[in-house]
């Protein structure tokens, strides 16, 4: 077994572990959408899904969740540049190919120690060029942490999260690991989804999020910017192949553009999955730490559920890492094939 997953189930069968994992990424163009709270809301509807956030910029998928840790384990993304006192002669070598600005010198060089270079632990890139091109042997490559990773439990069920540290790089390095716990611990635990909440945009932490999956689902908002940056999104599902869904929240507040975003996502391919209504009960439930359909009785709630039904009534995709289950299998999509 992978020794990043220690937590397994009591009921673990060896068939478990070779059930194979589907992933469906929640995306969106833009921040504020939706996105959150539809993954937290499916995570409610289903019965065997592992949560994994992969916003780990601006983690807030916990809030909703509230996980109770178990484990937390460093992350380290890549290397940085030290310098060894001791050995730098100050010739100025690695200021002069650093192309980060990241080697600096402390001081008109006066005295020897104020004449050595420093490096900037927030402009250094890890490139190495530095290191490998000193003539005294004084610079050393180290691994950083860049941030932490989390196994949680939740009333939902498993849920793997991280926090990358300020100005830390390496966030597509950080949601690759993210992911692929998650989908271990599916895996060890017999259950058969990943539900991704992946980050706004279309920076590397999305492309390792939607990268592989077997389903994306977009969420917009009914305004000129949300079909704008969802347009941005659904061209990157479809570079990697990945088959798309749209949902449109808030839908009633801008009908006629509702409209179009939907005609245009049509036009392309993809499927649609529904509408989402606007609602104070959203915040509502949010103050409250609970997701929609776990708060809010009104028509709010059963849209979400509809959404998730119509996801589970998709037709099985032809690309994709994994094929959709069997209609008995009560979580996963139905396949019509």
């Amino acid at each position: 077994m992978n020794p990043l997953v220690q937590i397994r189930s009591e009921h673990n069968t060896p068939d478990h572990r070779t059930q194979p994992v589907k992933e469906l990424a929640v995306l969106s163009g833009k921040g504020g959408t939706g996105k959150t709270s539809l993954v937290a809301s499916f995570a409610a509807l289903a019965a065997n899904s592992v949560l994994a956030d992969g916003d780990v910029d601006a983690a807030d998928l916990h809030l909703l969740a509230a996980p109770r840790i178990v484990r937390r384990e460093p992350f380290i993304g890549g290397n940085q540049a030290v310098i060894d006192p001791s050995l730098c002669t100050g010739c100025g070598l690695c200021e002069d190919l650093c192309r980060f600005e990241a080697i600096y010198t402390n001081g008109p060089g006066d005295l020897s120690w104020a004449a050595l270079p420093h490096i900037d632990p927030l402009a250094c890139e890890g490139c190495g060029v530095c290191a490998w091109f000193c003539p005294a042997a004084a610079i050393q490559m180290e691994p950083m942490v860049n941030g932490e990773w989390f196994i949680s439990e939740t009333r939902f069920g498993p849920m793997v999260h991280a926090r990358l540290g300020a100005a830390q790089e390496n966030s597509g390095k950080l949601v690759s690991l993210v992911r692929t716990t998650a989908k271990q611990i599916a895996m060890e635990r017999g259950l058969d989804l990943v539900l991704i909440d992946g980050s706004p945009g279309v920076g590397c932490p999305v492309i390792a999020s939607v990268t592989g999956a077997g389903m994306a689902l977009i969420a917009t908002e009914p305004t000129p910017s949300g079909l704008h940056d969802m347009e941005r999104v659904a061209e990157l599902t479809a570079h990697f192949h990945v088959p798309t869904a749209l949902c449109v929240n808030k839908w009633d507040l801008n009908p006629s553009m509702s409209d179009l975003i939907e005609s245009w996502a049509l036009e392309r391919g993809m499927s649609l999955a529904g509408r989402v209504r606007y609602s104070r009960a959203a915040s509502r439930a949010q103050i409250e730490g609970k997701t929609i359909v776990e708060y809010a009785g009104d028509g709010l709630a059963e849209d979400i559920r509809r959404v998730w039904e119509a996801l589970r009534l998709l037709p099985a995709p032809t690309e994709g890492n994994v094929p959709w289950p069997p209609r008995e299998n009560p979580a996963g999509w139905v396949s019509d094939h």
